[in-house]
Order: C-alpha cells, then structure tokens, then sequence
C-alpha cells in the first residue's frame, strides 16, 4: 500500500463530465489499496472571472477580500468532487486550506506555505480508509485567522507541500498534457516527452518560461526530496496499470538518472521587456539608485548587461523585467532620474529570452559558444547574455523566438528520438 498526492488542474474539472472522469482516477488508485489525497484547482476559467468581478467591484480592492472571493472557485470544485466519489461508494471528505490547516504568511494574493499539519489526514487514512480533497492554492495566516491565496499555479504548490507534509510516496500532478517536454511541442513538432528530469533542470525550465509547473512547487519537491510525477488527466483511468510506471515525466533528484544529456531542454518566454539606462555618471552607488527602487516597488529584475564606455567615465546598463511590470518599471527610473542622473531611457516591447538548459554543461565546455554562431548563422541578432552553472539565456527580438527554439533544439539533439 502506497500514499499518493494526486492534483488536478482547471482543465482537468472543467465540468462536471471532467470531475467524474477524476473521480474515476482516484477510484482506480484506491481500489489498488493506496492511500489518496487529492488537491483541485478551480474549474478552467473561473478564477479569472472571481479575479474580473473583484476588479468590476473595486478597481482598487483589498487584498484580504481578494483572497476570500478568488479562494471560492477550488472550495466548489472539492465539494463536487467529493459528492461525485462518495456517489461511487468511496469515503471522501473535502477541505479547505484552513481546515487542515495550510499556515501562511500574509501576503494576500501570494502567500507563502510556513507549516501543514497533515496528521488529521493520514489519521482519517488510517481510520475510515478516507480520501482527502483538498481544495488546493489557498491556506489561512495564523496571526489574522484570514484566507490567503499562493499565486497563480499555486494549486501545485498546495499538492507538493501537502504530499511532504503526509509523508506521500509521490506526487502525481495531472494535467492536460502527458509530461514535461524538451520544448514547446507546438513550436517544435519533434520535441520529446522526457522520462525523468532532475530538480533543478525543472526549476530552471519552469523559471524561464515553462508552463508545466510553477516554480515553488519544483523548489518545494527539490527540498523535500519529494519525487513528483507529471502526466495526463485526459488518459483513460481503465487503461492505466495502477501498479505500473503510466506515461509521463518523473521529476526528481539528479542522482535517480542514469543517463543525462548535456542540454536537457529549451525554454523560452516572450513576456520580457527591456529597459536600458543610458550615459549614466560611472562611480559607486549607482547600480542601487536604479535598482533599490525596483526592489522596493516589488519589480523583479532578471537579465543585466553593464557597458562602460571607452573613457570610463559613463556607463549604459541594460536588464530586462516582466511585461506586465513594464509600465511600472519604467515609470520607477524616470521618476528617480534626478537622482540615477541618466541622459536617455532607451526601452524594447518586442523581445523575447530563450534559455538552454542542462546540468550536463557543468562538465562540458562551449556549450553556448555552439549556440552563438548557430544563431549568428540564422541571423538572429543577441541582444543580451546572462548565465549559471546549468542554463544560459539570450535576449532576442521577438520575431525570431520560434527559430531561435527550432535552432537551438536541432544543435543540441534533442530532435532524436
């Protein structure tokens, strides 16, 4: 007998068809004598419509009722799905975040998980043989009593804190695809699903722009050593062997990988803007005068490039930031600039970051100097670099991301099958 934490995303409950067709996964597991906690996200679409009506109410709301209004949407989706299990003979209760208790800190809208106590779960385990279903995204901050919710993606989160907290065997995040791949399958028809991928490979590939997951769910897995398992909803829950590996991608530690390429995969995401600050005065201090105020505006910063001119008394600096915070950031700097003492502010829309990822390039040299001439060769112009230990972004203009992927895919060969 095993403990598994099965999550399901928005897709995957859309209606009421889609819940039973979950409710038919959790069967097939209980039937194999597992025990099953299952986490659910709001049904597809209806957190933006909370998240809309929240806005059409108060353009400027409070966070704390935010919280409360967009939490509803997996508070119904848990109850649906416990109605539909315990119509099908199995034990089910659902909760939500603060029942269990979930403990967060109080940053409304992305709360972060301080502490679960799973023991009430596994004693209803072990008592009444009772699935869990836990609405997932949310929790309670224990100095306010108030609903905080973790951020977008924050369901995955929710099902790989609670799969650590009740000591689960695995995670299985079901989704509507079948696994995590080398690249986006629709902008390289020849990407490959991978069988296993380490920790950090899926960290970075989640961070540059994947979709699969959301990135503190991968750290939270990497800390726990908690292996967590990607793989379709949409399969058919007769057709899988529940005592058998189903298709999909393990993600787990770099040890359980036998074979491991040098590049593992390509990321990419065009919601990047790029500012640069240029002809400002090259002395100390001035590095904090543009980003201290970034900082304090929330506004992460992510690729940065110093130029210093050729007498040394001036310097341009470039980085990039996220779209949605363009507006803010720009406005930020212009509104320090007395203070910066910049000449010009030069800004870029229509870009994009392509990132390589592998663990393999801490052992192999000129790994991205293959990428710079493969792009040179496709006229592709690198607006800026950034690296670490097992990945290297490029900034390029937009219009060129899907070759750029395409390239870099081919170069590496992550087109063999």
């Amino acid at each position: 007998m095993g403990r598994l934490v099965m999550k399901f995303g928005g897709t995957s409950v859309a209606n009421i068809d889609r819940i039973r067709n979950v409710a038919r996964h959790v069967k097939r597991e209980v039937d194999a004598g597992h025990n099953v906690a299952v986490v659910v996200s709001a049904m597809a679409g209806k957190t933006n419509e909370l998240v809309g009506w929240c806005g059409d109410a108060s353009p400027l709301h409070d966070a704390r009722e935010y919280d409360a209004v967009v939490a509803s949407g997996e508070q119904v989706t848990s109850g649906l799905l416990a109605i539909v299990l315990q119509g099908m003979g199995i034990q089910a209760r659902s909760w939500q975040g603060w029942q269990i208790p979930i403990k967060t800190s109080d940053a409304h809208a992305s709360a972060r998980i301080l502490e679960i106590d799973g023991s009430e779960i596994t004693a209803r385990f072990k008592d009444r043989q009772e699935v869990a279903v836990i609405a997932g995204f949310q929790g309670i901050n224990p100095q306010t009593n108030r609903i905080t919710t973790l951020g977008r993606g924050g369901s995955d989160t929710s099902a790989v804190a609670i799969a650590a907290a009740i000591r689960a065997d695995r995670c299985d995040i079901y989704t509507d695809v079948d696994g995590v791949y080398t690249t986006d399958p629709r902008v390289v028809p020849k990407a490959r699903r991978l069988d296993k991928i380490a920790f950090e490979d899926m960290l970075e590939l989640a961070s540059q722009g994947a979709k699969v997951l959301q990135v503190r769910s991968v750290e939270l897995g990497m800390v726990h050593n908690m292996p967590v398992f990607v793989r379709s909803s949409f399969d058919k829950p007769e057709d899988i062997d529940p005592h058998g590996t189903p298709p999909g991608t393990l993600i787990c530690s770099e040890e359980e990988i036998m074979e491991s390429h040098v590049v593992t995969g390509i990321a990419f995401s065009k919601d990047e803007a790029q500012i640069s600050v240029r002809q400002i005065e090259d002395k100390p201090g001035v590095a904090a005068a543009i980003f201290g105020p970034l900082a304090e505006a929330n506004i992460n910063v992510d690729m940065i490039v110093q130029n210093v001119s050729e007498d040394g008394k001036t310097t341009d600096l470039t980085f990039t930031v996220p779209a949605a915070d363009y507006t803010r950031a720009r406005d930020t700097i212009t509104l320090a600039k007395a203070k910066i003492g910049y000449a010009r502010l030069d800004t870029a829309t229509d870009v994009a970051k392509v990132s390589v990822i592998g663990s393999g390039m801490r052992s192999h040299a000129g790994v991205a100097a293959q990428a710079f001439t493969a792009l040179a060769g496709r006229n592709i112009n690198i607006r800026a670099i950034t690296t670490s230990e097992i990945k290297f972004s490029v900034l390029i203009d937009a219009a060129y991301t899907e070759l750029a992927v395409r390239t870099l895919h081919t170069l590496y060969g992550l087109d063999q099958t």
